[in-house]
């Protein structure tokens, strides 16, 4: 029979493996609701959005981006379009969002023949391009990442692109991994229209669960042929002049798009640690189904609400936490009125009439871009709390008299408004309801106010006589060229910049290809200048160049102008990478 002191020794080894056992538990389940950090975004999108800080400069003046079918895919859109709604095999609209250059790719930047990319479906080549400007956005070099627990979620539905089974829905994402080596997860999403709001949560889930380090999250559609357009004129969906009227009583339905909006994401505590730039959080997500309804493509309101209920509990927050939701906001008639009525049921309860929930779309400027959409709208969304604005909503003539907007706190952004941060952080919900059933609601919170852009308030010229290198590759002389040309327009967007901020990003978050440039100068003014030669192609001072490889040694070639210029010894160094 044990004696006292044994046991009393057997209870504090119990009580201790009680404490570390509830201590595990505790991890998991913080590790399981902890904000999730979006660190890098990229887009390209109708009118000719080429960034996020692009597709803020239209929302915010209010740009309609709406323009007619595309010329360089075989339409005839003389033989397609018919006024009348509803003729067999033709469409009453001849306007959309389009990518006018969805066709331009470089294959030889992903080591990819011309033969192969040829046959690979437009929404492959610009998941791949997307993502990577996503990493370079997020200042992680692509390169880095082979053999890494990356994940990719991608969602995408249409795959209507010919040669030769090029359209795979399931090369999406996994090309995307193929090329940069990544061993995380690689999953296709096909909700429909909720595809890519889908993918951001399975992302989120995939993170927490420790499944993957780092996540690419996003959408992507190219419309390959008319048939979309043809099938919804069929059913009388869409809106003649191609524009979506998102919750107005002007709205006569939808307005399709093309385009592709790409997230990298970390668990905040990572990407705390990693010292990568917060752009916002996600602090919870759901996904649910409209179930057996009143249509197999009907929207359902109270699974609206549902989904948007679980996504507050996955936050730990009330509805009044909210400040504005994107919508859906397709522009239909049956859609919007039923979207509003499931926001007035729940975000629109328990309000202080001087702080309704704002609502608005994107769609009403880029028109609905289908399974890039969700993402679309996140992206907008982080570019408004960052801002500090809600912009406006377009195209309402008032608001659609099918809602009945005295049962909740709930109001349409008709115009640009300031967002004041106030006690709390801003926040933000964005939703996707695919015709699938599927539906998606994301809670967005802006960036923890400890997050500061490392060299913010930097002068634009250095205290000292210190010299700062940006060091610029490529994977060919024009496009060294061109990279110098993109980074000066970033320049001219104004804003004095951190010299020494883009140069440790361009050393260290850009890829290291085979031609090289390193622009020195002591202020902002001397590096624009040198910037300008190398852009036009011409030698200067103060500008090295020189190509990786050359003679199969893995070492450089150089060519300096201005040989014994005290900045040339420190300029090799950083041109000869491994």
């Amino acid at each position: 029979m044990p004696t006292e002191s044994e046991l009393l020794q057997y209870l504090k080894a119990v009580s201790q493996e009680l404490h570390a056992t509830r201590g595990r538990l505790q991890t998991l389940e913080d590790r399981r609701s902890e904000p999730v950090a979006i660190v890098g975004m990229s887009c390209r999108l109708p009118g000719g959005v080429s960034s996020p800080d692009h597709l803020w400069d239209v929302v915010l003046k209010g740009e309609d981006m709406i323009g007619n079918f595309p010329a360089d895919r075989g339409w005839d859109v003389d033989a397609l379009y018919d006024p009348e709604p509803g003729n067999p095999g033709k469409t009453y609209t001849r306007s959309g969002g389009f990518l006018h250059d969805a066709a331009d790719f470089d294959p030889a930047f992903f080591g990819i023949t011309p033969r192969e990319a040829h046959g690979m479906d437009p929404q492959h080549r610009l998941m791949l391009e997307a993502s990577w400007q996503a990493l370079e956005s997020a200042g992680i070099n692509p390169q880095t990442l082979k053999d890494t627990a990356t994940g990719v979620f991608a969602g995408s539905f249409h795959h209507d692109y010919d040669p030769g089974g090029g359209s795979v829905g399931s090369l999406v994402s996994g090309r995307v991994s193929y090329a940069l080596g990544l061993q995380g997860p690689a999953v296709t999403v096909d909700t429909a229209c909720s595809s890519s709001l889908v993918a951001l949560h399975q992302a989120v889930q995939s993170l927490r669960d420790g499944e993957c380090t780092l996540a690419l999250a996003g959408g992507v559609t190219v419309l390959s042929t008319p048939g979309v357009f043809i099938e919804f004129s069929r059913q009388r969906g869409l809106a003649a002049d191609g524009r979506c009227k998102s919750y107005a009583t002007a709205a006569d339905g939808t307005g399709w798009g093309e385009g592709v909006a790409v997230l990298a994401l970390e668990r905040l505590s990572d990407a705390e640690r990693n010292g990568h730039r917060v752009l916002a959080v996600v602090r919870g997500s759901a996904v649910n189904q409209d179930g057996a309804s009143n249509g197999q493509t009907a929207p359902n309101g109270p699974a609206q609400q549902r989904v948007i209920q679980d996504a507050l509990a996955a936050a730990q927050l009330g509805s009044a936490d909210v400040d504005v939701v994107e919508g859906h906001g397709t522009g239909t008639t049956l859609g919007d009125p039923i979207e509003a009525q499931a926001l007035l049921a729940t975000y629109g309860q328990g309000r202080d009439v001087e702080r309704p929930l704002w609502l608005g779309s994107v769609k009403s400027n880029i028109g609905h871009t289908q399974a890039a959409a969700g993402v679309a709208g996140i992206i907008k969304m982080v570019q408004a709390m960052r801002h500090g604005i809600m912009p406006s909503t377009l195209h309402v003539d008032e608001p659609s008299h099918h809602v009945d907007w005295t049962e909740g706190q709930v109001r349409l952004l008709t115009e640009n408004r300031p967002w004041p941060e106030g006690d709390r952080p801003r926040r933000a919900g964005v939703s996707s309801f695919g015709y699938s059933g599927t539906n998606a609601h994301v809670i967005l919170e802006a960036a923890p106010a400890t997050q500061e852009v490392q060299g913010k308030g930097e002068s634009a010229s250095l205290d000292d006589d210190a010299l700062v290198p940006w060091v610029l590759s490529a994977r060919s002389e024009a496009a060294l060229a061109g990279q110098a040309e993109r980074l000066l327009a970033r320049l001219d967007e104004g804003g004095a910049p951190g010299l020494r901020d883009v140069g440790f990003t361009l050393a260290g978050g850009r890829a290291v290809l085979e031609h090289r440039a390193v622009v020195l100068g002591s202020d902002l003014a001397e590096l624009t200048s040198r910037l300008e030669e190398l852009a036009a192609g011409r030698e200067a001072s103060g500008v090295v160049t020189g190509r990786a490889g050359a003679h199969g040694s893995g070492g450089a070639v150089f060519v300096f102008p201005g040989q014994g210029s005290q900045w040339v010894g420190m300029a090799r160094e950083l041109l000869v990478f491994s």
